[in-house]
């Protein structure tokens, strides 16, 4: 695989047993760009090992002054020195090569997963860490698959060169063999508590990122309550600890780092001084010992590769299990058993038996908002598997509970019996706070639909002229063609109705056989609601649309109004008649608090007390 033909194709099934096993999934999936790697590493290590034997040779000469054999070892240096250069060049350009291909696998994995949960991704998993997961964890992870293979070239290197100074010269040679592996596992006993400490300061930089990143999400809202000084001072706080956190692990890394300067060193001082003295006595000669110093002066350079390996390893193991956590989340666990089946008719949801009657708009009301929320969701099918699935940290398969609620039908076909993007594509759920993706207003609105609801008409309902002005007056590069004026990274550039009702207008495009709408009203004033609850009823006539809301606008244009309590449907009719009958309803829709609920609940005869609040209510619709 080169670096040109990225994307992947396929990047693959990953092994998300844990994130040891998913580091060796990603190295054998590179089989052969690391043994490329381990080729070009064998051949730069094994030529750099050549250079104390040639300059061994050549000091013998002059010493024998000998001026061929002199002129033997240069030209044996001159292309040793060729091999260094070419081995050098490809083992940086191969190992590169598996670092960023590594790296491509890993982000293709998290992406398709992240188009796969879609928004329940971040009900299990916090925005910052993915984000996390998705930068600098994806980076270290292609470090340790990169470096994994020069390793290997190193290692294997420095056995060979151990075997031919055993043989070249016993008296040396297997000085040097026996303190190698020495040197090398040296550093073993402070491994574990290195890798503790950066494991601390990646667990303290993914909170301190997830809490810049709220933050940031957040920063208009805090703007308004004066908030931004307490956030900054958090996340002052939180700095500080990943400072003090990186502190600590690099003084185990410098004292690693130490202990391989140390031992090496004390290694060559005792060889020349035993080395001095074999010479001294005839017993080598003085370009045999040259030849063994600087053989194990070389060899302080693979020696490296093991510091580095370790370090790797203990960055990337921690990074490694964050994407396992990520990559091993699923949606739905079930099969689809209905293949090639466009569902169409009522939707119904056999837990809370909520029905939404084909072709009407129903309005959903409910006194928790989370619980609105969750409802929506399940209506888009599969959501209950989200809920229950096990991550790969605990070693289960994320299979869903068995007991849990059936799931949601349409037209009597259950979601989970069709595959997952055809459930998507006949309902459609948009969230309470819709994204808005970077790009034209015309890229946004270039969304899968039936073909049958065009931009305009869509814009039209969800009453989006003054947003058209906006965008018109913001670019003059496009001749006043608000379609090709770019919007922001989640329309940042627009103020909440604005891209909320950008949102809905891209929901009302993609014309879906059942339309699930969570708040769309919610960050517009009262004359637009209304409007826009008006385009909605007209332009969606004919199609399945429900529309999670407790504004009295919005519920007076529904055909039928369900009142959701407690995880069951109470009470369903239309707006004006619930206000009449059903004191839980009226409760939420005109915001009476808890004790005035209780006391019209526990004073039947008293209807002077309902009487304003009716009465409220009623001048509301007329105003309206």
């Amino acid at each position: 695989m080169q670096i040109r033909d990225l994307p992947y194709s396929d990047p693959g099934d990953p092994d998300v047993r844990s994130g040891p096993r998913f580091l060796f999934w990603l190295g054998r999936n590179q089989l052969g760009g690391q043994l490329k790697s381990l080729s070009w590493g064998l051949l730069h290590q094994l030529a750099i090992a050549g250079l104390p034997v040639t300059v061994g040779l050549a000091v013998q000469a002059v010493i024998d002054r000998s001026g061929g054999r002199l002129a033997l070892a240069g030209g044996l240096i001159v292309a040793l020195g060729v091999l260094i250069a070419v081995g050098d060049t490809m083992l940086h350009r191969t190992a590169v090569t598996n670092w960023i291909t590594a790296a491509a696998r890993v982000q293709q994995l998290l992406a398709r997963k992240t188009a796969e949960l879609g928004s329940a991704l971040t009900r299990r998993v916090a925005a910052g860490e993915v984000v996390a997961v998705s930068t600098g964890d994806v980076e270290k992870i292609g470090w340790f698959v990169e470096a994994l293979s020069r390793f290997a070239a190193a290692a294997t290197a420095l056995v060979l060169i151990c075997v031919g100074l055993a043989i070249y010269l016993p008296s040396l040679g297997l000085m040097v063999a026996l303190a190698m592996p020495v040197l090398a596992l040296a550093v073993l006993p402070l491994l574990p508590r290195a890798t503790r400490r950066a494991d601390e300061q990646r667990e303290k930089a993914g909170k301190a990122t997830e809490l810049a990143s709220d933050t940031v999400a957040g920063l208009r809202v805090l703007r308004g309550i004066g908030g931004e000084e307490l956030f900054l001072g958090r996340y002052r706080r939180a700095s500080q600890e990943v400072r003090r956190a990186a502190v600590r692990s690099a003084r185990m890394w410098a004292l690693i780092s130490a202990v391989q300067v140390l031992l090496p060193g004390i290694l060559l001082i005792s060889l020349v001084w035993y080395g001095a003295t074999l010479a001294r006595d005839g017993r080598i000669d003085v370009g045999q010992l040259v030849t063994v110093y600087s053989a194990a002066t070389l060899m302080l350079f693979p020696l490296r590769h093991f510091e580095e390996i370790a370090m790797a390893y203990s960055f990337s193991r921690p990074s490694a299990q964050r994407a396992v956590r990520v990559l091993s989340l699923h949606r739905s666990s079930r099969d689809a058993t209905v293949e090639g089946v466009t569902p169409a008719g009522d939707l119904y949801d056999p837990a809370t038996g909520l029905m939404a009657p084909r072709g009407q708009f129903t309005a959903v009301v409910c006194g928790d908002p989370d619980e609105a929320g969750r409802l929506a969701e399940r209506l888009g099918g599969h959501a209950d598997a989200e809920e229950s699935g096990e991550s790969g940290e605990s070693g289960e398969s994320g299979e869903a509970d068995p007991s849990a609620a059936p799931s949601v039908l349409l037209g009597g076909v259950a979601l989970d019996e069709i595959p997952l993007d055809a459930a998507r594509a006949v309902v459609l759920v948009q969230d309470k706070d819709p994204v808005l993706l970077s790009g034209t207003l015309r890229e946004l609105l270039d969304v899968p639909s039936s073909g049958l609801v065009t931009a305009d008409a869509a814009l039209e309902a969800a009453q989006c002229g003054d947003v058209l002005s906006a965008l018109a007056q913001a670019s003059a590069d496009n001749d006043g063609d608000p379609m090709r004026t770019r919007i922001t990274e989640r329309g940042r550039s627009l103020s909440g109705g604005q891209r909320q009702r950008l949102a809905l207008a891209r929901s009302l495009v993609t014309d879906p056989e059942a339309l699930v709408l969570d708040e769309p009203t919610s960050a517009v004033d009262s004359h637009t609601e209304a409007r826009v609850a008006a385009g909605i009823a007209k332009l969606r006539r004919g199609r399945t649309t429900v529309a999670f809301a407790s504004s009295p606008l919005l519920l007076d244009a529904a055909d039928r109004v369900v009142l959701v309590h407690e995880g069951a449907v109470v009470a369903v009719g239309d707006h004006r008649e619930l206000l009449r009958t059903e004191p839980r309803y009226r409760a939420v829709v005109t915001r009476e608090t808890d004790e005035e609920t209780a006391d019209i609940a526990s004073v039947p005869a008293m209807k002077s007390a309902q009487e304003p609040a009716v009465k409220n209510v009623q001048e509301v619709e007329e105003r309206a």
